[in-house]
């Protein structure tokens, strides 16, 4: 059951600029290599073509999240963003091998970089638009729970560390004229962006997976804990998957056995209600209404129930743990 709707529009419009931006300062950056010669402004130009090609999938990418659902995809198209997403973090490793290989040939070969101080201003000037777009990409990501947005963010921000010690190795040989410490810092800064690379592609591999986000279920558990009512005695077998920015909750809830169908039904919709105003995304819901048991009296605390079998004996704590266990809860949990 779909509770809340989220669009993308904001997010696909942004991307679309990150885009725009992008190929205007690769244009830049391929300026300021014509000026210098520089193999470490060149690896930092061939980076940018990351930059291009992963914003340009990214848009694919929302385009396809935004589309409803459909006979094919009952889901929704929104683990796209995953897939986008690994590419990219691969597309960003393999600059990081480039910008390494590049700058180690640089390095055999003696090269001599030629006026620097126009490369040190148009690359710094890069720097700082790539950083603050990645800065405002990767919080934009956060708040509309878009992965494609947070890898291009997380991105640019990578990208604008290589910038830096691009220009600090320009800046060093400007002054000191030792010409391989331009090679050995964009060796050192293209071993970063593929660990930053790596660490995209295990997020999407995770989500792709459908791997658990302890943290978010630890936090669903927390707040229903403090929300509980007395005729919810156990929720269990909770399971949360992420499709692009909704998520899909399955779980068993335990009720009264003796509660007809649509009393039931209203208990349970009113957990629906209860998780669905705490956020702001898209949350499908399916939970399985399971009956009470004698066992289940010992940690029921609805104290007027009218068939109750056994005393009770203690309340079970919903946590990351407990909530996601298979079967009912009971003293033994």
């Amino acid at each position: 059951m779909p509770v809340k709707d989220h669009s993308t529009n904001n997010s696909f419009a942004f991307q679309r600029s990150v885009a725009v931006i992008g190929i205007a300062l690769f244009v830049a950056k391929l300026i300021a290599w014509h000026f210098t010669g520089s193999d470490a402004v060149l690896s930092d130009a061939m980076e940018s073509i990351v930059n291009i090609i992963a914003a340009f999938m990214g848009l694919y990418s929302l385009f396809l999240a935004a589309k409803p659902k459909d006979r094919e995809h009952p889901y929704g198209h929104g683990k796209v963003e995953f897939v986008t997403s690994g590419i990219e973090g691969a597309l960003i490793i393999f600059a990081g091998i480039v910008i390494i290989v590049q700058s180690f040939n640089s390095l055999l070969q003696g090269n001599i970089p030629q006026k620097l101080d126009w490369g040190i201003l148009i690359i710094a000037v890069t720097g700082g638009i790539n950083y603050l777009l990645g800065h405002i990409s990767y919080k934009k990501g956060i708040k509309e729970n878009s992965l494609v947005l947070q890898s291009s963010g997380r991105h640019l921000q990578s990208d604008t560390f290589t910038t830096i010690g691009v220009v600090v190795s320009l800046v060093l040989v400007y002054f000191t004229k030792l010409y391989w410490i331009d090679a050995v810092v964009a060796m050192l800064f293209g071993s970063y962006i593929m660990f930053v690379g790596y660490k995209i592609i295990r997020k999407a591999l995770s989500g792709i997976m459908d791997e658990a986000d302890v943290d978010m279920l630890s936090s669903l558990a927390k707040f229903l804990n403090e929300n509980r009512q007395p005729e919810w005695m156990d929720i269990h077998n909770m399971r949360i998957q992420r499709h692009g920015s909704g998520l899909h909750i399955d779980a068993h809830i335990t009720l009264p056995w003796y509660y007809e169908l649509r009393t039931a039904h209203e208990e349970m919709e009113k957990v629906y209600q209860l998780i669905a105003e705490d956020t702001d995304r898209t949350i499908e819901f399916n939970f399985h209404m399971d009956d009470c048991k004698p066992t289940s009296c010992e940690i029921c605390e609805l104290w007027e129930c009218p068939v109750r079998e056994r005393p009770f004996v203690k309340k079970i704590e919903w946590n990351e743990k407990t909530i996601s266990q298979h079967n009912k809860h009971d003293v033994n949990t």
